[in-house]
């Protein structure tokens, strides 16, 4: 299996109901084309050989018998096809009919599931034809021919394993299972399964299709699993309901791919197993709460060595359209816990003109607004100096007037000169200590004023640069609450730029041109002054290391996988060496830099990802990168 990923599909055949032969090729026409698509895994609707609705004719031997043929059929059809097969189908065993799901792999049947909660409301009535499942495992023997059977498990606490890979654990439930209060997959999911199919026949009324998303995703995100929900449609009957055929299949509570309702086929996706154990190791270690239950392992052999996934992601993972104002509100909120504790009479912000510091401010003035406060209340400080350059200058003034705060200009140009001076640094020597001692006078100050003003210096660095450490240590690195500390640049521009779009006047056009301005530290002379450091020149693209952050903390992807994922996720922006230039670094600095994590502020998480050493990633200031560097250096 290649990085983890497992292909896996669901088909909704057009069949013709109770013609068991026709919905048999339909099937295998499904089979043809997923195997085209060089799909591992494939589910087909609940009772998709008869039809759902065949009603009363689930009595009839005639087409019992004609299901057990079919079946016999596929399995011999999927010989050495390299692909796991699972069936909804009406099955007699014991003199009963159960709904079961039927596990059909390299020409065998390895298993039947039953379903274990029957509706009988409204357009159900299940329980008119089927016995319910139970926790007891027995087998059930397939006529193959006169003289040979087929013994096969049954039994609803089947977990069917590959042998070659034992994260790729199968389980299964049927439709109103899902519906339930506790559901069968949640002891599935907790007994070891990473993928749970669901065969459906779910009709449409208005509102269901909305609602049937909700839930898969929803509990494919509690039992954090792979969710196939594979639905019935077209052919069915119409006498009282349709069917659209609406499938999906999910992935720890992310759609991977859907059909529309009534334009069913083959939909596919790339299962990422790895990505599955990475959120259970967090998640299930914990205490789940409910029983464990005894299962048999069913086993299979799927040769994935040839499977090359294209999977691409979100190349903005942090951001979620229409969550703008509640995260604004959001780290108001934490800001105004800091505030009303320590009865702070002002806030202090030092106003440089940038993406961070602008959006601390935008934080600052509704958590002021929320608290009835005077915006006079929030002083904000902008500190000119060696290459400061007029555009963020006067943006920063600009800005503060158009909010109506309390502006200090307090140009550090002399002080920093006189402290290099000091320690004998030559002023054309434009190193480290030279940026830095700019970073750390602008600190003093904030610091100073905030005591000499009752405030609450307010830090404006943002998740990207604590990842990355591209922050001065002891310098713009400190504060006394950290509004930012969990939202990384990208999310900064998104949400300044958001800010600018409902604003009006002044205040829009001045947020729009922070917006545009290139960011940079602004720490090395320009005779014109222009910005002559840009940041991304020197650490790399933001919209590529927020990129790397979240496939590492929230996917746990290894070097190597990010890479791969980058290349698909960013075809057309960057070319591999670009994507490997910048992964190294970021790897690099994420390590080397834990230290500045170690003892940052207090700060408000309000994304999935926090870098505290208090609450967020928790990771020693002296841990080695050598393995993860020697992972890349391979490719």
């Amino acid at each position: 299996m290649n990085l983890g990923y497992v292909r896996v599909a669901t088909y909704t055949p057009e069949i013709k109901v109770g013609d068991v032969e026709y919905n048999l090729t339909e099937l295998k026409n499904g089979i043809d084309l997923g195997l085209k698509k060089g799909v591992q895994l494939l589910a087909f609707p609940e009772l998709c050989l008869t039809g759902y609705t065949a009603g009363d004719l689930f009595y009839q031997k005639t087409l019992l018998n004609a299901v057990e043929n079919a079946l016999i059929n596929l399995a011999t059809y999927t010989n050495d096809k390299n692909i796991l097969i699972f069936i909804g189908a009406p099955i007699q065993k014991d003199g009963l009919i159960y709904n079961c799901s039927v596990a059909v792999f390299n020409g065998e049947i390895i298993g039947v599931v039953p379903k274990s909660y029957l509706p009988d409301y409204g357009a159900y009535n299940e329980k008119r034809y089927f016995v319910p499942a139970s926790d007891k495992l027995s087998n059930i023997t397939f006529n193959i021919s006169d003289d040979k059977e087929m013994k096969v498990p049954f039994g609803r606490n089947i977990i069917f394993t590959d042998r070659k890979n034992q994260a790729l654990k199968v389980a299964v439930e049927i439709c109103e299972d899902l519906w339930t209060a506790v559901p069968p997959s949640l002891y599935h999911a907790v007994s070891g399964a990473r993928i749970i199919i669901n065969h459906s026949a779910s009709p449409e009324f208005s509102g269901r299709v909305k609602t049937r998303e909700s839930l898969v995703k929803t509990h494919s995100e509690k039992i954090v699993s792979a969710y196939i929900y594979s639905n019935a449609g077209k052919g069915e009957s119409t006498t009282d309901c349709v069917f659209s055929g609406h499938s999906m299949i999910c992935e720890n509570g992310e759609i991977l791919a859907e059909s529309q309702p009534f334009n069913s086929g083959l939909i596919f996706a790339d299962v990422d197993l790895d990505a599955i154990d990475y959120n259970r190791n967090k998640v299930f270690n914990q205490n789940f709460g409910i029983e464990q239950k005894e299962y048999l392992t069913v086993n299979f052999s799927l040769d994935a060595k040839n499977l090359v996934s294209d999977r691409a992601y979100d190349k903005l993972p942090f951001i979620k359209d229409g969550e703008e104002d509640f995260l604004i509100t959001a780290q108001a909120s934490g800001l105004i816990k800091r505030i009303t504790h320590t009865n702070a009479k002002t806030l202090i912000l030092g106003l440089s003109g940038g993406l961070d510091s602008t959006l601390a401010l935008i934080v600052a003035v509704r958590a002021m607004k929320l608290l009835n406060r005077s915006l006079k209340d929030i002083i904000t400080i902008t500190m000119p100096c060696f290459g400061t350059s007029s555009r963020t200058l006067e943006n920063s003034i600009k800005l503060a007037k158009a909010y109506g705060t309390t502006l200090k200009k307090v140009d550090i140009t002399k002080s920093v000169k006189r402290h290099l001076k000091d320690i004998k640094h030559p002023e054309t020597l434009h190193d480290a200590a030279y940026e830095n001692a700019q970073a750390r006078e602008r600190t003093q100050v904030l610091m100073d004023v905030a005591n000499m003003e009752n405030g609450l210096v307010i830090g404006t660095g943002d998740l990207s640069e604590l990842a990355l450490g591209f922050a001065t240590y002891n310098g713009d690195h400190m504060s006394m609450y950290a509004v930012n500390g969990s939202v990384p640049k990208t999310l900064v521009r998104h949400l300044v730029t958001y800010s600018a779009n409902t604003a009006k006047g002044k205040l829009k056009a001045v947020l729009l041109d922070i917006v545009d301005t290139p960011v940079s530290p602004e720490l090395i002379p320009s005779g014109d002054k222009t910005i002559k450091q840009v940041t991304e020149d020197i650490v790399g693209p933001y919209i590529l290391h927020d990129y790397f952050l979240y496939s590492m903390i929230v996917k746990g992807f290894s070097p190597k996988k990010i890479f791969y994922t980058a290349v698909n996720t960013f075809k057309g922006d960057f070319d591999k060496e670009t994507i490997l230039k910048w992964l190294k670094i970021f790897v690099r600095r994420f390590f080397n830099q834990q230290f500045k994590r170690s003892c940052m502020p207090d700060g408000v998480k309000v994304t999935e990802i926090s870098l505290s050493p208090r609450t967020g990633y928790k990771m020693p200031s002296y841990a080695v990168s050598k393995l993860w560097l020697d992972e890349l250096e391979t490719l």
